[in-house]
Order: structure tokens, then sequence, then C-alpha cells
């Protein structure tokens, strides 16, 4: 079994702890008004790796957007059905998941960086291919490329990441423009971002 692939077990086991000390802080809220300022009122936006739905899908969902969230975690999925249960949340992973339409907007928040590389150059046609036409994408990535094992609740947790270049071109490729990146971010907890723009 792949690394990337134990982190769903990972999640699911420890899924009230993460819930639990998953900050609140919104400190990713610059970067949320960024994403969402070029979007339409109630525009559907694609939450992968969305976790227990707080407080990014949240945020989104008090400002009107029509949220789809995809986890891995039955657990964590199923609080984000309790919580906002006129949204849609589903049960599957990023690498398979095909809502059947398109998103105006995709986040991938602290969620992509735990895909292999190979799986990570992978997402880029499939975010394409799941971008409406001009859509805003959202996501978190290492601040150089190599792999770097964490712990979660004393177990090991994986995260990877591609170099800037090729994440540049990969979106370039795909047909996205980057509109803003900032290499760990000290205003964002250290967070490497990338906002990008798929052409109209």
């Amino acid at each position: 079994m792949e690394e990337t692939d134990r982190i769903a077990g990972l999640y699911e086991r420890h899924a009230g702890a993460f819930d639990r000390i998953r900050g609140r802080d919104l400190s990713e809220k610059p970067w949320l008004d960024r994403f969402t300022a070029p979007l339409a009122a109630g525009a559907a936006i694609l939450d992968l790796g969305c976790g227990s739905g707080e407080p990014l899908a949240a945020t989104l969902i008090t400002r009107g957007f029509a949220v789809t969230g995809v986890d891995t975690s039955q657990t964590l999925v199923g609080l984000c059905r309790a919580r906002h249960p006129a949204h849609d949340w589903y049960v599957a992973d990023m690498r398979g998941f095909a809502p059947g339409k398109t998103f105006a907007g995709i986040l991938a928040w602290h969620s992509f960086f735990h895909l292999t590389p190979q799986d990570q150059r992978a997402m880029f046609p499939r975010f394409a291919a799941m971008a409406a036409p001009g859509a805003m994408l959202l996501f978190t990535s290492g601040p150089s490329q190599g792999v770097v094992v964490g712990t979660f609740q004393g177990e090991p947790l994986y995260h990877a990441s591609l170099d800037g270049a090729e994440y540049r071109e990969l979106l370039a490729a795909n047909g996205f423009a980057v509109v803003e990146h900032r290499r760990e971010d000290p205003d964002c907890g250290g967070a490497t971002v990338w906002l990008a723009r798929k052409s109209g």
C-alpha cells in the first residue's frame, strides 16, 4: 500500500481528533477572499479533501456558494452532512471522483499535498475537466520538491510536493494561469499557496 493510500484510514481512525483540533481562526480568509472574488453569487464550488467542513466549506456556505465536498473519511463526511445538509457531500478519493458536472471554483486545501508526485501530476487534467471556463483553482503544496513524513496522533502522515516550476508548467498545460502564488505565507500558517484561473 502506498503511503498516500494509508491516509484515508488515518483520517478515519482519528476523525474526531481532527475535527476537534482543526483551527477555526480562518487564517485562510485572505486566500478565500481572492478565490471567491471573481465568482458569481451562488456559484458551485468543489472542495476536495473537505474534512469536517470546518472552517473552509462552512465559510463558503455562509457566503452563499453551493458547495460539493469530497473526502475519504466517512466520519468526516458524516459531520459535513449533519452540519450542512443542504449541500452535497461524498465519501470518495479525489483521484477517482467523477462529479458529472463542472464547477466555478475548485479547492484542495491541505489535501492535495497528501498525494504522491505521480498522482499530483495526474490531477491537473482532472482539475481542468471539472473546472468551468474561468473557474478558480486554489490549492496548497509543499514549499519545494520532495517528500516529508510528519505525524498525526502518533501515526506517520505523508506529504509530497513537486517543484514550483513544474506546478506552473502543469497549470499552463491544462489551461490555467497563475493568479497568485506565495511560498510559506507567513500570514497563513506558513502555507505554500497557489491560486490559478482557467482560461475562459
